[in-house]
């Protein structure tokens, strides 16, 4: 039964907490009167409620109400404005995008071409990172952190020496990374723990049915795998059916050959060997999909068998000599994917790191990764003349081209006014999909290629508790929830790193994680591409209170036995809508296998004139390390 939600203690998403401290919604700032102790374990001051300071809003945020929609003008009706306000204005480079890829392109100009090098970045949204967002929350003169995006720091090792250089520059190098793994304890999954337990929760007749120990270990054959199984609220032949593929116990593709086995795994979704070969029923699935969707953002209906068992899907031990020659590949990709290491609001402070170094102004105390997460940051101070870099947010790009005094011309609208500025050198750092329309000059060739791909979505939400007692009962600080809206469910990061000071007890109050892609339909003849744009429009056409119910009614059913209340316990509520996520990836099922140098990606991020790409979406894989690769590629263009 859907929950009516009466009490109006929320506005979009905030309301007034227990402690009597009221949290900023929809945008709107709100006044404090809270007393706090300052320099407690724990305790920061919360930011000056009458100051611009994004982390702290609640309600819609990521792809809120006033960054799209511009661009949305622009890209589909061909509408900008006809006149702009020519300012007085002209900079060495401007970065259009305050990405992670955008601030590092900024940073490798700035270092190359010296400190008082004249660089304006542009952003459409309230606040820097791009999908590196920070959700920040106040409780009892507590703060507390989560990610509102991007969230991972792979192994140093896989990065190139110029992004290791940039690392290294913000003070983040291998010690830093053994450092932040020891500050992360054995028990939080989502940081980047695996041998940390972690459960499956299922929807059943009096709330959800939870199975602790460790889930992910379960699929593959590990320690109690069959207890856990018999554990799930599902008939005794699916329960049959999953130990079977989870222990190994026969070769599904033993009536192949081997080279027809290879032939299959190479062509075949994971889905449609689970129905075929393995004989689970489609409700199933879910069940075996829940880890891909939230990892790679798309389902076991788009991957192929051997793309499924290499991103972390169940089943190696089942396909015989296949399975084992491609045990190792896949033990490495997974190990890849969720040995991470993450900042308690996740890649955000990298992105507060960059522009710390950028602006020093912005933080002028800040010691880097000593006390990144707890640092002040006066968002005022990113935009001031007398400063030689510039981030000016709230602005959309809607043109840029080269004009006849060897200049380019960057037409933006900020707040309702449409201006231009120029620069000698211009990188664009925004999506691939936009750069067409602000550059129609192109080449058609070059225009194909940036329209190719299309962004992985996301929801990602962050939910305050009063609390965690109810959440502490569960048995393990992350679960995945195949049946739910958000299919994972976590504590946000627990890591006291950068001077922060995470909850710990049950008693305090506490962030709940949750993360939802909306890939889980059922097979469809549509490209893999056209799934993505359709899951986009249903994220856009989302409404935050329908959100608020999934968030309240999953949140109720999975705590509500061990005596959670929403309508007293959940404090705020912040939902990261991301329509245009992840950088598309190729998939084998739908994109064929381009020569090297003739991927759309590869066509699409070529040098035009003193224009240049940077982006994830310039990499077709969606890093952090080569969204800093193609930042520096972007740089070496434009000054060479």
């Amino acid at each position: 039964m859907p929950i009516d939600i009466t009490r109006r203690d929320f506005i979009n998403g905030a309301v007034i907490g227990t402690s009597g401290l009221l949290l900023t919604g929809c945008g709107k700032e709100v006044a404090t009167g809270m007393p706090v102790t300052a320099n407690a374990p724990g305790l920061v001051n919360p930011p000056d409620p009458s100051a611009y300071y994004p982390p702290t809003q609640t309600g819609m945020r990521g792809s809120h109400e006033g960054s799209f929609e511009v661009a949305h003008e622009l890209a589909w009706r061909g509408n900008k404005p006809a006149d702009y306000e020519a300012l007085d204005e002209h900079y060495d480079l401007i970065v259009v995008g305050a990405g992670m890829s955008g601030l590092a392109a900024a940073r490798y100009y700035q270092q190359k071409m010296g400190a008082d090098a004249r660089i304006l970045i542009l952003d459409n949204h309230d606040d820097f990172g791009g999908h590196a967002k920070r959700n920040e929350f106040h409780q009892d003169g507590r703060m507390m952190l989560s990610l509102g995006g991007a969230q991972n720091i792979e192994a140093l090792s896989g990065y190139s020496d110029a992004a290791r250089e940039l690392m290294a520059d913000m003070g983040i190098d291998d010690n830093f990374i053994e450092f932040m793994n020891q500050q992360t304890p054995d028990d939080v999954f989502l940081a980047g723990k695996m041998e940390a337990e972690n459960g499956i929760a299922m929807p059943g007749a009096n709330g959800h049915v939870t199975v602790g120990g460790n889930w992910l270990a379960a699929m593959f054959g590990g320690k109690d795998y069959e207890k856990s199984v018999r554990a799930l609220p599902l008939p005794t032949a699916e329960q049959d059916k999953l130990i079977d593929l989870f222990a190994g116990h026969q070769d599904f593709l033993d009536d192949f050959s081997l080279s027809e086995k290879w032939e299959y795994i190479n062509t075949t979704s994971y889905n449609r060997y689970l129905v075929d070969k393995v004989g689970l029923a489609e409700s199933t699935l879910p069940i075996l999909n829940a880890i891909v969707i939230n990892l790679a953002g798309v389902s076991g209906w788009n991957l192929t068998v051997l793309e499924g068992i290499t991103s972390g899907c169940a089943g190696i031990k089942s396909m015989g000599w296949v399975g084992k020659a491609t045990a190792k590949l896949a033990e490495l990709a997974l190990d890849s994917l969720l040995s991470v290491t993450m900042f308690p609001d996740g890649n955000a402070s990298v992105a507060r790191l960059l522009v710390q170094k950028l602006i020093p102004a912005v933080s002028p105390g800040m010691q880097g990764t000593q006390d990144v997460a707890i640092a002040r940051f006066d968002y005022s101070a990113l935009d001031q003349e007398n400063h030689a870099t510039r981030l000016r947010l709230n602005s959309t790009a809607v043109g840029v081209r080269e004009n006849n005094n060897n200049q380019v011309e960057v037409d933006y609208v900020q707040q309702g006014k449409a201006q231009r500025v120029t620069a000698d050198h211009c990188v664009l750092a925004c999506y691939n999909a936009l750069i067409p329309h602000l550059c129609p000059e192109m080449p058609k060739a070059q225009k194909e290629g940036l329209s190719y791909g299309v962004k992985t979505p996301f929801v990602y939400a962050n939910v305050q508790l009063k609390n965690g007692q109810a959440y502490s009962k569960l048995g393990a600080t992350l679960f995945q929830c195949p049946y739910d809206p958000f299919q994972w469910v976590s504590t946000s990061p627990a890591v006291a790193v950068g001077g922060y000071e995470p909850p710990r007890g049950p008693d305090d109050p506490m962030v709940v994680f949750m993360m939802r892609s909306p890939m889980t339909g059922p097979e469809q003849p549509a490209s893999c591409r056209d799934q993505l744009r359709m899951a986009r429009h249903t994220i856009y056409s989302t409404p935050f209170d329908d959100y608020e119910q999934q968030i309240r009614q999953q949140l109720q059913s999975l705590l509500g036995q061990h005596g959670f209340n929403h309508e007293t316990d959940i404090q705020a509520i912040t939902v990261n809508r991301i329509p245009h996520g992840y950088a598309y990836a190729y998939l084998s099922l739908y994109d064929p296998k381009w020569e090297e140098g003739q991927a759309p990606h590869e066509i699409g991020r070529a040098q035009f004139g003193r224009i240049s790409i940077a982006n994830t979406d310039s990499e077709a894989t969606a890093l952090m390390n080569l969204a800093f690769d193609a930042a520096w590629r972007a740089v070496e263009e434009q000054t060479a």
